[in-house]
């Protein structure tokens, strides 16, 4: 995707396939009030009107970052590559971990490559954002699959591609917590926050974007 038009476009799309306007963000990789705005823009119900004016599109929009990593993630080579690069990073942080943790979507087949290179079992998360429209997104619950891992009294790591707010990331650390496990370091693709840490769990990221400026 070039720009915020192809976003919108992208959004419309998403929303008419039936996603959750936090599934819609998590495709797109960005918040979920880029999200939203995105979709309302495009009005979600039909093809939109696309604006060939770049600064009217984004005239009035959210500040954020859009992520687009489709160049690795659509190739499993690239992909096997980019999960043993956040293995490496992941390899010096402690010495117990037997489980590696990803959370839905995209970073499971990036948690699959990390679990493969560190040796590692394989838990799956799915963050309360899939389920969000509107509203107070604490109402809402995540859950790990019953088809992977378990967390229990477990030392894991956990895997994310992007980190945009922290918020997804911070529910993990803590519904981990919540199951008896013990984070002891994250990992992801691009940081659009600049995090060393959530909740106390240091986080490696593979690129680490720098706003520059104030927002306007």
């Amino acid at each position: 995707m070039k720009n915020v038009d192809d976003l919108i476009a992208s959004a419309a799309e998403l929303a008419e396939r039936g996603l959750s306007k936090g599934e819609i963000a998590d495709e797109l990789n960005v918040s979920r009030e880029t999200a939203s705005w995105l979709v309302e823009r495009s009005g979600a119900s039909s093809t939109p009107e696309l604006s060939t004016d770049d600064s009217e599109s984004a005239s009035g929009g959210p500040y954020d970052i859009h992520v687009d990593w489709s160049a690795l993630g659509r190739d499993s080579t690239r992909l096997t590559y980019l999960g043993q690069a956040m293995a490496d990073l992941l390899s010096k942080e402690g010495e117990e971990v037997d489980l590696t943790v990803g959370i839905e979507k995209a970073g499971v087949p990036l948690a699959t490559v990390v679990s493969r290179e560190l040796e590692t079992d394989l838990g799956s998360y799915a963050p309360r954002k899939h389920q969000w429209e509107e509203g107070d997104i604490e109402d809402l619950g995540g859950s790990f699959s019953r088809n992977f891992a378990q967390i229990r009294n477990r030392d894991c790591y956990i895997v994310d591609d992007t980190i945009t707010s922290g918020t997804t990331m911070k529910e993990t650390i803590e519904a981990v917590r919540e199951e008896g496990g013990n984070p002891v370091a994250c990992a992801v693709i691009v940081d659009k926050q600049g995090v060393e840490q959530v909740d106390g769990v240091p986080v490696h990221s593979l690129i680490n974007v720098v706003r520059v400026g104030d927002e306007e």
